[in-house]
């Protein structure tokens, strides 16, 4: 027997040591878990978006991509319409490069031809403003001097011949076989050669532009500004100049008579009076085509509903056209 004070304790060391062990053995395992299930988010995520950003470095997204496209093709014009408008533009600027010098060197009948031309073809507003001014001064100067050009023909005057005779035969007016063939009066003699315009003048009015378009055998001559009625009173329909008069006296609504020259005379230089001639076309009374003294009213509705014109531009038009020449008029 063992005394009280002699009696040891069992050794727990071992104990301890094993329960320390499966302590640590929980720990791993749980870890192991833990570290698997964050490697396998990683997989699909984190990692996923690691690699993404790395292989992008050089590759912009699509988005990006597709941003840059459309700002390159709002602001720049596709190539194949930028060379199609660059080709037209050249084109136009040589139509005018080509009339300019054509004028220049007095070819006028094919400057005229060349105008012709071109003005029947499609062509932005300002480029065919710029046609239509070559056109006008070469007509003009090919009109109102001995210049050819396919409508007029050379005539010899006959026995019995006049101005006047000639005026009628080939539709045109005394004043203009005058001018254009530089006579200082109407005496002419026996055996004379006179250039004769034997072309047929038009006129076109828009109240809505406010113009006038004169035409040649139906090509385009010539455009004046006008200035027409207000409120719409410039009628509309097909009439023909049945009354020319220089320097016209002006009768006010009235009856008072209101001579030429006088600040009160509205008609300016020129008075061609219009008629009735289209069906449909209203019989009005009084309507006529005029000079104006006052310029900045042309281009605008501000007559009584005639048509006005520039006195300048209104003694050019009355030597060029002649009594029954038609005039239409359209909104």
């Amino acid at each position: 027997m063992q005394e009280i004070g002699e009696f040891k304790y069992p050794n727990r060391k071992p104990i301890i040591l094993l329960i320390l062990a499966v302590v640590i053995g929980m720990l791993i395992v749980r870890w192991y878990k833990n570290d698997q299930k964050m490697a396998s988010e990683g997989k699909t995520g984190r990692w996923s978006c690691a690699l993404f950003k790395k292989h992008n470095k050089d590759v912009q997204p699509p988005a990006v991509t597709e941003t840059k496209v459309v700002t390159v093709q709002v602001t720049n014009q596709p190539p194949v319409l930028v060379s199609l408008r660059q080709t037209a533009n050249s084109t136009t600027n040589s139509m005018v490069i080509e009339i300019s010098e054509l004028e220049e060197k007095k070819a006028l009948v094919q400057a005229r031809k060349r105008c012709i031309e071109f003005l029947r073809q499609p062509m932005e507003p300002s480029i065919r403003d710029e046609v239509e001014k070559h056109a006008g001064r070469i007509n003009i100067e090919l009109v109102m001097t001995p210049a050819a050009m396919p409508e007029k023909q050379e005539y010899v005057v006959q026995p019995g011949d006049s101005l006047e005779k000639i005026a009628r035969k080939f539709g045109t007016t005394v004043d203009l076989i005058q001018k254009s063939n530089l006579l200082s009066s109407h005496i002419i003699k026996l055996g004379d050669r006179l250039m004769v315009l034997s072309g047929k003048f038009a006129i076109k009015v828009s109240k809505s532009r406010n113009d006038m378009i004169v035409t040649l055998n139906e090509d385009f001559f010539l455009r004046y500004g006008v200035g027409t009625g207000k409120f719409g009173k410039t009628p509309v329909g097909s009439f023909v100049i049945n009354d020319k008069i220089k320097e016209p006296v002006w009768w006010r609504p009235d009856g008072r008579e209101i001579p030429y020259g006088n600040p009160e005379n509205i008609l300016g230089t020129r008075w061609m009076s219009i008629k009735a001639s289209g069906s449909g076309t209203p019989d009005v009374k009084g309507y006529g085509i005029h000079g104006t003294w006052d310029d900045g009213s042309i281009g605008k509705a501000e007559s009584a509903g005639c048509i006005r014109m520039r006195n300048a531009d209104v003694e050019q038009l009355f030597v060029m056209v002649p009594m029954g020449t038609v005039v239409t008029i359209t909104e």
